[in-house]
């Protein structure tokens, strides 16, 4: 059976231009736009901004890329891709606003396909990933409840076991084990998604895309009028740091963007533009600061 990933594609396409689009009219400055083309086979178009009104950095990148062989990171735990040859492609995204009181965000939907053999009588392996998620530096309640609200009403349709599932392996994934912490509140994360079939995989995975506009946007205005000093700054700067440890010791995506030949420009583009380390700091008790241990760790926000 061929798999109908043209769709996908212009599904990814138009889902990148709409979440520039919003972030565009939020901001007031415009995003760049950079094509381009990897060697061995793909390529992508790369939206950013760098010092805007409301964002300090922002990428939303759409990519699809193909090759013959897949790296030791993709086959590792899936003997069974080894030899075939494969294509990928996604839309990611990373925010980083300039306010400290407006969390940085994350989101990325994607498809893999590794192509079978037709006279060996294997058939196309497909999944679908994606997610969610959310990175406070000053914390408020509203704002995780607000988040998780929409990302639990986003696959609700897909039956009432996803929400729970989904935001327990986010909690699981985006956790930095050297420092016992979460990255931030969580959301939604989702990997190797095909048991029930290409057309509901993919349909979830659109609702997970398209719910990320109506999760984030409404604690971007909640927040973006807030004043804020060089303390602020300061502090957001040092648990940026936390963010870069995660992207390059942790992230999947990242370490296959790296090893499979991507673009490193378009795949670093989720760094921070400034960050910050301490040796053994830790923020004053009663602090505002302080306050974000408590929020470090998995709970249930609903």
């Amino acid at each position: 059976m061929t798999l109908p990933v043209t769709n996908v594609h212009n599904y990814l396409i138009t889902l990148q231009n709409r979440i520039v689009d919003a972030l565009e009219r939020a901001d007031g400055a415009e995003f760049k736009s950079d094509q381009w083309a990897r060697e061995e086979g793909g390529g992508g178009i790369s939206r950013y901004i760098e010092n805007g009104n409301l964002l300090e950095r922002g990428g939303v990148l759409f990519s699809h890329v193909h090759g013959k062989t897949l790296p030791p990171s993709a086959t590792a735990h899936r003997k069974e891709l080894i030899g075939r040859s494969w294509e990928a492609m996604g839309v990611s995204l990373v925010l980083h606003p300039r306010n400290p009181y407006i969390p940085t965000v994350h989101m990325n939907v994607r498809m893999f396909m590794a192509q079978g053999n037709p006279e060996k009588g294997e058939d196309d392996i497909f999944w679908f990933g994606g997610g969610l998620d959310l990175t406070p530096y000053y914390p408020f309640e509203d704002d995780a409840r607000h988040f998780h609200t929409v990302c639990r009403d986003a696959v609700q349709p897909f039956g009432p076991d996803k929400y729970p599932a989904y935001k327990t392996w986010c909690d699981e994934y985006f956790f930095l084990k050297h420092r016992n912490e979460t990255r931030g509140v969580g959301g939604l994360f989702f990997d190797d998604l095909n048991a029930a079939g290409f057309e509901t995989s993919f349909a979830l995975t659109q609702a997970v895309g398209n719910c990320f506009l109506d999760a984030y946007l409404p604690i971007v205005e909640r927040r973006r009028n807030m004043a804020y000093g060089e303390r602020e700054r300061d502090f957001q700067a040092y648990r940026r740091g936390r963010y870069v440890e995660f992207n390059l010791v942790f992230d999947r995506g990242t370490l296959f963007g790296l090893q499979s030949g991507g673009r490193t420009e378009s795949i670093l583009l989720s760094m921070p533009p400034l960050a910050a380390w301490r040796y053994n700091w830790s923020a004053e008790p009663g602090s505002p600061e302080a306050a974000l241990n408590d929020y470090l760790k998995p709970r249930e926000w609903l």
